[in-house]
């Protein structure tokens, strides 16, 4: 969202947010793109600018009455829904959360990764209200592919027929997840990559160190790559990783979310086959791979992470897993041509 110095929290969501405001008129808007590229932030600011009570056109203002309630939060026109476990990492814990999810919360269950149909049929309810401002009645869902089939489809007749002035933004990493009938019912706005160096000079500004690499590791994916370097991934850890698995050695790994751990091996194992083939690697420095292994070796091995990738957030034994997937990564390495 805006702040009140006018400054939008990404830069690369300048021009999106300009052709938006400028062209969509669409009662549903599906925010879509890679990871990691600011749907989310793009879905807030845009609800932000529909509700703004200034005569700025193009963007919000930051400092009327409106935005300020939406950066406090507290905006009687907004409902935001976030599965629980990502409304403490998005910044959008507390206020919106029902007291059902308070209790679910404090107990010992982990917090839903699903947007369940209960939230979807607040919103329903929330946009057949009349609006608190006399602007609009903004619904944000983030990420969309997380609505369970029964949220989703409790959803369609409120995209088909909005009542009123509601609109509804819905940010999306996975498309192909959202049922046809969801998209066809919504104007698409699609997010690129930005521009490394763009992306690059905004990770520095936010105090990470080598920045292109971090970002290379990610995938492109700036949001991503700041969140690891919060997590304490330094480029240096990334850079000697290939290097250390060639040893047997799982470097930084054990410190890892398992989810990661399998992420980065098969980003590994990506680059392992790009250069078997002749080709540059993607996520890992050229300098930092080791010796090209046999394609059939790689091949072997992705398949195995692909296996292990569906199930990594099964509560294995972390340090057992870890151990078995260095040496799995030893082995495939080790076969050189």
């Amino acid at each position: 969202m805006v702040g009140g110095d006018g400054q939008l929290p990404l830069p690369w969501l300048a021009e999106p947010l300009r052709a938006a405001l400028a062209t969509r008129r669409a009662h549903a808007l599906l925010i879509q793109g890679p990871q990691g590229v600011g749907q989310f932030d793009l879905a807030i600011t845009l609800a932000q600018a529909w509700l703004c009570e200034s005569a700025q056109p193009h963007r919000p203002c930051g400092v009327c009455a409106s935005c300020k309630l939406v950066q406090a939060h507290s905006h009687p026109d907004l409902l935001v829904l976030l599965p629980e476990a990502l409304r403490e990492p998005l910044g959008w814990s507390g206020s919106e959360e029902s007291d059902a999810g308070g209790e679910e919360k404090s107990g010992k269950r982990k917090p839903s990764k699903d947007i369940r149909v209960d939230d979807i049929r607040e919103a329903i309810a929330f946009a057949q209200t009349t609006s608190a401002r006399g602007r609009a009645k903004m619904v944000v869902i983030h990420p969309a592919e997380r609505m369970n089939g029964v949220a989703a489809n409790a959803l369609l007749k409120t995209l088909e027929e909005p009542p009123g002035d509601s609109r509804l933004l819905l940010g999306c990493t996975a498309p192909d997840a959202l049922l046809p009938t969801i998209r066809s019912r919504c104007q698409a706005l699609t997010l690129r990559l930005p521009d490394e160096a763009q992306a690059g000079a905004w990770l520095a500004q936010q105090g990470v160190q080598q920045p292109q690499v971090l970002l290379a590791a990610s995938g492109g994916q700036p949001q991503d790559a700041l969140e690891w370097a919060q997590e304490g991934i330094a480029p240096a850890h990334w850079t000697a990783l290939p290097q250390q698995l060639a040893r047997g050695d799982a470097g930084p790994l054990p410190g890892w979310p398992l989810p990661r751990v399998v992420d980065t091996l098969q980003k590994l194992c990506h680059d392992a086959m790009r250069v078997a083939v002749g080709a540059a690697p993607r996520y890992f420095p050229t300098s930092a791979m080791p010796p090209a292994p046999r394609l059939e070796a790689l091949s072997a091995w992705s398949r195995d992470l692909g296996k292990i990738a569906r199930q990594a957030e099964h509560p294995w034994n972390a340090g057992l897993l870890v151990e078995s997937l260095t040496q799995r990564a030893q082995q495939a390495l080790a076969k050189c041509a």
